[in-house]
């Protein structure tokens, strides 16, 4: 009886590590996992000085916890990751790497050698993004029901959203959702005193430095400096001098003179990284010309993006009028929203176009330009639930441009659970302990279905056999739950749709993060950094 005790210890001391981790990785899904799938409730984070955030975002709940296990800040990577890359899905990423750890675990610990664990866990994932790919089904255009339905999905059903969110895609265009540089979802701007609508421009924070008597700007040229509106700077010992000062009034002199060929080329909008000199705010002042200060760098790509405008330093500001105007911006107008308090900079081929969540346009509609650049603004009563809204938008654009990009698959966890099975039999084809990774590949693959029928109040072993019987009788890999009745459901052709690239990313770095937790033997402290310390 002592011997078996010592065994005992002895196993449970070789798989300490393992099982540490693992257990800060099942803590932190739990916090996630019950907000999955139609049925799923949100989290109430509660700040330090009281602030409250209330939403079933994952990444948001992540990355708001007060965590500092290390194991438990890998499993936040997947979710950031999933977030970065695609935008949505990153609960269900969350979600598949706790189960691929769980079951990755439970082979360890059975005497199976984690290194082969790991192999065949990413030969599994292989296998199964390969079969995923296969699968998706590529939309044919604005007209495709399922492109709405998987957006009416990642909107949570809300509608004005869904709609705000399809409408604006299209002024961006099918081309350019494709570009996989290029992200929808950032587009989107949140405001407790805004109404839903959408406009061909950008929205900078700042205010003007004219706002209270010059809240437009109507055709004009836009320079844009990463750098101040200030004269270079002279050495304050020339003023001592009378030679000095006369250098220093033949400079402010040029410096003027630069301004004045701003005007002349027909500048009305400056837009700067950097501030501005008193006496170039004068001029500014005395010529109509609108300034907005400290912008940042990304708002700076967007404005150069829209305008067609070249980022410039002060220094170009000296070359000749025939050389500086084609690195000017145009834009139709550029406007000081005083509500919002932020100011509105439309495409130059836009006059003035918005449009509203109910579908009314104000002004002609123009053919928006090949790189079209829209804003996005989603309203609330209150700022809590502006940012939940704000949330619930982008994970409907990230939503509609992974489906325009990768096509759709049905939803639910249907075609991970048809997945599972097809996987067990490939894993009897497979020679060596490799197999029991790839059975924890389709054993994680049942969880996303699990969960979502779990958050509805159902047994997820009946359920899953349920749904697993239907699909083999019916050759249908879209039968899962409803999560009403309970009863079968043919998601296809209830419209419940999800993005491949999202199910695809998701299993992705579900794989990386689970495999990296498997192959940790030890966690050993670092010592301090000497450089950091010193």
């Amino acid at each position: 009886m002592t011997q078996g005790n010592g065994q005992v210890q002895e196993t449970d001391e070789r798989y300490a590590t393992l099982l540490n981790n693992a257990g800060a990785v099942r803590a932190l899904c739990a916090a996630v996992e019950g907000t999955l799938g139609p049925k799923g409730l949100d989290v109430m984070l509660v700040g330090g000085d009281g602030d409250v955030i209330i939403t079933n975002d994952g990444v948001t709940i992540l990355e708001k916890m007060d965590v500092s296990h290390p194991a438990a800040k890998l499993l936040i990577q997947v979710a950031r990751a999933q977030q970065n890359e695609v935008g949505d899905g990153t609960t269900t990423a969350t979600v598949l790497a706790g189960a691929l750890v769980q079951e990755g675990v439970a082979q360890v610990t059975k005497g199976v050698p984690a290194a082969k664990v790991v192999t065949g866990l990413m030969q599994g994932i292989g296998a199964a993004t390969e079969a995923l790919r296969q699968r998706a089904v590529r939309l044919e255009g604005w007209d495709d029901v399922r492109l709405r339905r998987a957006v009416h999905i990642a909107g949570r059903e809300q509608e004005d959203v869904v709609r705000l969110v399809l409408e604006a895609g299209q002024a961006v265009g099918w081309e350019q959702l494709q570009d996989p540089y290029y992200r929808f979802a950032e587009t989107i701007v949140a405001h407790e005193k805004a109404k839903n609508e959408w406009f061909h421009g950008v929205m900078l924070k700042q205010k003007p430095l004219q706002r209270d008597w010059l809240p437009e700007r109507n055709c004009c040229r836009v320079l844009v400096l990463q750098d101040s509106l200030e004269p270079d700077a002279l050495d304050e010992q020339l003023l001592t001098t009378e030679a000095g000062f006369q250098q220093y009034m033949t400079h402010r002199g040029v410096f003027m003179q630069r301004l004045a060929q701003l005007h002349e080329l027909g500048v009305g909008f400056i837009v700067l990284e950097r501030g501005i000199h008193p006496e170039a705010e004068q001029f500014c002042l005395d010529h109509d010309m609108m300034v907005v200060q400290r912008v940042s760098r990304e708002d700076i790509a967007r404005v150069c993006r829209l305008t067609g405008g070249k980022p410039l330093k002060r220094a170009a500001l000296a070359k000749d009028a025939a050389v500086l105007e084609p690195l000017l911006g145009r834009t139709a107008c550029v406007r000081y929203d005083e509500r919002l308090e932020r100011v509105r900079l439309y495409a130059p081929d836009s006059p003035g176009h918005t449009g509203d969540a109910g579908g009314v346009v104000s002004g002609k509609d123009p053919t928006p330009p090949r790189r079209a650049q829209v804003t996005l603004i989603v309203g609330a009563s209150t700022r809590e639930v502006v940012g939940e809204r704000a949330r619930i938008a982008q994970d409907a654009a990230a939503a509609l441009q992974a489906a325009v990009q990768g096509g759709v698959l049905p939803g639910g966890g249907t075609t991970e659970l048809a997945l599972s099975y097809r996987l067990e039999r490939y894993r009897e084809t497979v020679r060596g302990m490799e197999a029991f990774g790839i059975a924890a590949v389709a054993q994680a693959l049942r969880k996303p279905m699990a969960q979502i029928v779990l958050n509805a109040g159902f047994n997820p072993l009946e359920k899953l056999e349920e749904a697993r019987a239907a699909q083999t009788a019916e050759g249908n890999e879209a039968i899962g739950i409803d999560c009403d009745s309970g009863a079968l459901l043919d998601y296809a052709r209830a419209g419940i749709f999800d993005p491949a690239t999202v199910k695809l990313h998701a299993l992705h770095a579900a794989g990386e993060v689970a495999a990296a937790v498997l192959r940790i033997h030890t966690v050993i402290k670092m010592k301090p950094d000497a450089s950091t310390s010193a």
